[in-house]
C-alpha cells in the first residue's frame, strides 16, 4: 500500500512540473513572437514600408480663381502646407460663388482683406478661388502655411446641410493626402487664433459651439480615408 501511495505522489509530482514546464514554454513562444512581430514592424518602418492610405480622386472643382490683388489674392507663394483650416462664411443663405464673388470684389472696394482657397456651396459644389501654392487672406498670422476651406450654411448655427458635411469630407480628405498631412493636421479657425494668442474666431460657429460634433468630423474623415483610401508605402 505504501509503495502504491509513493507511486501515485510521484506521479502527481511529475504532472505538476510537465504542467510548469508547458506554461513555461508558452509563455516564452508568445514573448519571442511578440518581439519578432515589433522587431518586423521597426524594420519595415525604416525601410519604408509603413503602410497608409490616402485618397488619390479630387473631387470635382469649379475652378474661379480671384484676379490678382493686394485685397484678397496677392500670389504669394505657399512656403509649405502645414495645415487645413475650416472656416464658415457667415453670410447664412448665401451660396458659393456670391462669396467668391465678394472676394474678388474686394480688389476694387478696399474694405478688408480676405479670401480662401476653397468654398463649399449649399449644393455641395466646391468653388476653388486661390490655386493652394499661392497664400490666401484667412489664417492670420499662418497665412503662409495653411489652406483653407470656408463652407456655407443655412442659418446662424453654422451647422452645415448634409450636401455641404459631405463635399467638406472629399475635399479635406484629398488635400490631406495631397499634402500628405493626418487628422491632427485638420484644424478649425478657432485653434489657429488661440493658438496665436489672439482674439479667439468663433468659426466655424457650429463646430466650436460643439466639440463633440468636431471630433465626429475627424473620425467621420478617417473612416473615409480608410473606405475609399489607396494603401500607401511611407518613403
Amino acid at each position: 500500500m505504501e509503495k502504491k501511495k509513493t507511486r501515485r505522489k510521484l506521479s502527481k509530482r511529475q504532472k505538476k512540473q510537465l504542467l510548469l514546464e508547458v506554461i513555461i514554454l508558452f509563455l516564452a513562444t508568445v514573448g519571442a513572437f511578440t518581439i519578432i512581430i515589433a522587431a518586423g514592424s521597426k524594420i519595415a518602418d525604416a525601410i519604408g514600408h509603413k503602410k497608409y492610405k490616402v485618397v488619390e480622386e479630387q473631387p470635382e472643382l469649379d475652378v474661379e480663381l480671384l484676379q490678382i490683388n493686394n485685397y484678397s489674392r496677392p500670389g504669394t507663394a505657399m512656403d509649405k502646407v502645414n495645415n487645413i483650416v475650416i472656416h464658415y462664411t457667415a453670410n447664412p443663405g448665401t451660396s458659393a460663388i456670391q462669396n467668391r464673388d465678394y472676394f474678388n470684389g474686394l480688389a476694387d472696394s478696399h474694405v478688408t482683406s480676405a479670401s480662401s482657397h476653397f468654398i463649399i456651396g449649399l449644393d455641395g459644389e466646391i468653388v476653388q478661388c486661390i490655386p493652394t501654392n499661392e497664400i490666401a487672406y484667412a489664417n492670420y498670422p499662418r497665412n503662409n502655411d495653411t489652406v483653407t476651406i470656408e463652407c456655407c450654411h443655412m442659418d446662424d448655427s453654422g451647422e452645415f446641410n448634409d450636401a455641404t458635411y459631405e463635399s467638406l469630407i472629399k475635399l479635406t480628405a484629398y488635400l490631406m493626402g495631397k499634402f500628405s498631412l493626418t487628422t491632427d493636421d485638420v484644424v478649425r479657425h478657432y485653434d489657429i487664433t488661440v493658438e496665436a494668442g489672439i482674439t479667439p474666431k468663433d468659426c466655424p460657429k457650429y463646430f466650436v459651439d460643439n466639440d463633440d460634433k468636431w471630433e465626429k468630423f475627424k473620425e467621420d474623415l478617417e473612416d473615409y480615408i480608410d473606405r475609399y483610401g489607396v494603401v500607401q508605402s511611407q518613403e
